[in-house]
């Protein structure tokens, strides 16, 4: 191993050297990629290693930000499942076995499923449902009756397009179609220290938590998420959750530990999701700037989707977009406010410090 060549790779973050070796930081306890994106050590606290197991031998730890452990694709694989996709998105409509798949992108079966998993977050299956239910949503929203949009967007027969409604869509294709309607959705209002908090839910979890400044301009977003739903105040048989929910997410305003295990009814594209189930792993009082979201969910370049995804969040606090930041530190965007954005930090990292 020529050591001058990597502390080079190392310094450069070359992401063509993961694999070959791994370097240690004897200050810190760790080991990481040549592409870690943690502060560079000072060269004389450095080690290199072959494997994972060498430095672990030296009493070593595996970093968690760059997870050497876990197995990436090298560059032509991604290269391949990339245009893969492409090639997915164009023929969402046809039939799209995993071998058609495999052919076109010159592997295996078994190592496509593997690849496209370590690449994408998600199956080539889950890919090409994705796929067909965009079709599927745009062909609704334009107008096709619900016949023609479920046969446009590739399905096979109506009930596989039912089975997935309910958590893909939110609603059948028909209410879909219809801007939501007969979807019936209770919504509260509560203020908090960082202004007024609105809750809707459907019948399968939470669909809309926003913050506003009035209570008028908060029923406006709900109505322009979904148009033609029944939109209700909270009713005396939703009183008890409702006010459970709410006290949940006030407290955690005003500095409690976060609300956990409330039901959730999100609604996106496959990567939306991905993006949102990372955040949800982000540790209470901890950070990611988006190019760290990007990287965790297998997407290195997907920066600039990551903070759209962040920005398309309709669940304020549960699906956390507030603790992704810029890479240079500074706080970004944020839907509800800058303001807001600090204050949640802040509390959070208060109540992380409380914490024994």
């Amino acid at each position: 191993m020529d050591e001058e060549l990597s502390w080079q790779a190392v310094q450069e973050r070359d992401a063509s050297r993961d694999g070959d070796f791994y370097y240690g930081v004897l200050t810190t306890g760790v080991y990481c990629r040549p592409s870690c994106p943690s502060r560079q050590p000072l060269r004389k606290n450095v080690r290199f290693y072959a494997t994972p197991a060498a430095a672990e031998a030296d009493g070593l730890r595996a970093c968690k930000r760059c997870r050497p452990l876990e197995q990436r694709a090298d560059r032509r694989t991604v290269a391949r499942i990339e245009q893969l996709c492409r090639y997915i998105e164009a023929h969402a409509q046809d039939t799209l076995p995993l071998e058609t798949l495999a052919q076109q992108a010159h592997l295996s079966p078994f190592h496509l499923q593997r690849q496209f998993k370590t690449v994408t977050g998600v199956s080539p299956k889950q890919y090409v449902d994705a796929c067909r239910l965009r079709a599927l949503r745009q062909g609704l929203r334009g107008g096709s009756s619900v016949t023609r949009a479920i046969h446009d967007a590739g399905f096979g027969s109506a009930s596989r397009v039912y089975e997935r409604a309910a958590t893909r869509l939110g609603m059948t294709p028909k209410q879909y179609r219809a801007g939501g309607a007969g979807v019936a959705i209770s919504w509260a209002v509560s203020r908090t220290p960082l202004g007024l908090l609105m809750m809707g839910a459907s019948d399968r979890g939470l669909c809309f938590v926003q913050f506003g400044d009035s209570e008028a301009a908060l029923q406006q977003q709900l109505r322009s998420e979904y148009p033609e739903a029944v939109l209700e105040p909270m009713g005396d048989a939703q009183r008890a959750p409702f006010q459970d929910w709410m006290r949940a997410l006030a407290a955690h305003v005003e500095g409690q530990p976060p609300a956990r295990q409330l039901p959730l009814d999100l609604r996106g594209t496959a990567f939306q999701m991905k993006v949102w189930a990372y955040l949800q792993q982000i540790p209470n009082g901890e950070l990611r700037s988006y190019t760290e979201v990007a990287e965790a969910i297998g997407s290195p370049r997907a920066v600039r989707a990551v903070a759209s995804a962040c920005a398309a969040n309709r669940v304020a606090l549960l699906v956390p977009c507030h603790r992704v930041i810029r890479g240079d530190g500074s706080l970004g965007g944020y839907k509800w406010g800058l303001e807001r954005k600090r204050t949640l930090i802040d509390c959070e990292r208060a109540v992380t410090k409380e914490i024994p």
